[in-house]
């Protein structure tokens, strides 16, 4: 073992027990490490309809229709990988790590290994999850899907991503997080490494569904250089237990820009601890962080900061909850540093229930009571999220009809 892997270890043993700055406290030992064994599925179509249907409830279509890559992460074990566009790397981080030397150099080298008890146990446990790599100058016609599938009882899931957009390159991914059927209770822990180069596009987005009882701790961070964009997109409109994510992208490149959506809505008995922080590190750079959260008995914080460290760097923080249910909660909390005098950041902040007046006026119109509440949840909850797929766009209708009605 070299002296930086060494390193790392020591760092990690001394955070096990640190707990995190946000969110419910999960006790580790009460669950079981995930099995790094799965059995092999060489076609998505093989699995059975529940199966299918779960995936599709994620954005990951089993037919693999329209995708340049797939992967399946089913506890701690990936079960499938395909690749159709051969211009894109997809295989497993630790296949990763152990063909290219110099993606050491990458890995850990955002998310500090001890942030907090679930980075460290990510590290010590030697966590695998997806490499993505688009070499310089491609970009894929389609999107790479991924979908990390929490298969077992009390187990605890841990993940550890990385993604290389080089030069000029574009890439879009759509990951799916979910949970298999009669698995009510689980951990899942995701560490997920970023590095968009200069001119870059990455696209990504991630929509989670899990069961009623399972604590979720993301940890992400993304590194954009001159000129780079990236666009992050969260959807989350399932009961879960308790999710906290808090992903910081550091701009670091003259130009490079930024756009995160979130969109979640909190059933009763969800805790979920949201937002999103954005970097200015080099002059001339952009950032837009936009959320719109619900809540219909949970309870929801929705966090937003931005950090101004360049000149000319202009970036916007928009958070805004409604408050469907008297027994639910939303707190806003917008931060804005700046720490030079040529910068322009801004915030708008908003929580509260729907405006009567904007239901009678449809109403007016020949719309039912429902209809008129339906419509303008849709339409709180629109931020303009492209290439979402007709099956995940279907059951997200339903969710925003059932979650109008009270249902």
């Amino acid at each position: 073992m070299q002296a930086d892997e060494i390193n790392l270890k020591k760092k990690a043993e001394s955070a096990i027990g640190k707990k995190a700055a946000f969110g419910e406290d999960f006790e580790l030992e009460k669950f079981e490490e995930a099995s790094k064994i799965s059995k092999p599925i060489e076609n998505m179509k093989e699995l059975d309809e529940e199966s299918q249907r779960t995936l599709l409830q994620v954005g990951v279509l089993p037919s693999e229709e329209g995708r340049a890559g797939t992967l399946l992460m089913k506890d701690n074990a990936i079960s499938h990988t395909s690749l159709k566009d051969k211009n894109i790397e997809l295989m497993s981080t630790q296949t990763a790590l152990q063909k290219h030397e110099w993606l050491k150099d990458y890995a850990w080298n955002l998310v500090a290994v001890d942030a907090d008890k679930y980075t460290a146990k990510s590290y010590l446990e030697d966590a695998d999850g997806y490499f993505i790599r688009a070499p310089a100058g491609k970009k894929t016609v389609f999107p790479i899907q991924t979908c990390l599938l929490l298969g077992s009882k009390k187990v605890s899931q841990t993940v550890h991503n990385i993604v290389v957009v080089e030069e000029e390159a574009q890439l879009d991914i759509i990951t799916g997080c979910t949970t298999q059927k009669g698995v009510e209770e689980g951990l899942h822990l995701g560490i997920s490494e970023m590095y968009v180069k200069k001119g870059a596009t990455l696209n990504f987005t991630m929509i989670h569904n899990w069961a009623e009882n399972i604590g979720v701790r993301p940890r992400t961070v993304v590194h954009v250089e001159e000129g780079g964009t990236f666009v992050s997109n969260y959807i989350c409109l399932k009961p879960v237990r308790s999710i906290q994510s808090f992903p910081t992208v550091r701009l670091e490149g003259k130009g490079a820009v930024t756009r995160l959506n979130t969109i979640a809505i909190a059933h009763p008995g969800s805790e979920l601890d949201l937002g999103s922080r954005a970097v200015f590190n080099a002059p001339g750079t952009r950032a837009e962080l936009i959320s719109r959260t619900i809540t219909t008995g949970g309870k929801v914080i929705a966090r937003g900061e931005m950090i101004g460290n360049a000149v000319g760097a202009k970036g916007h923080l928009e958070c805004r909850g409604l408050v469907l249910s008297n027994k639910g909660s939303q707190r806003a909390i917008p931060i804005l540093e700046a720490n030079v005098d040529d910068i322009e950041l801004t915030h708008e902040a908003a929580v509260g229930k729907i405006a009567q007046d904007q239901v009678e006026y449809l109403m007016s119109r020949g719309l039912t009571e429902d209809e008129a509440v339906g419509m303008i949840v849709r339409g709180f909850l629109d931020v303009g999220i492209k290439g979402i797929p007709e099956e995940l766009r279907g059951e997200i209708e339903d969710t925003i009809t059932q979650t109008a009605l009270g249902m």
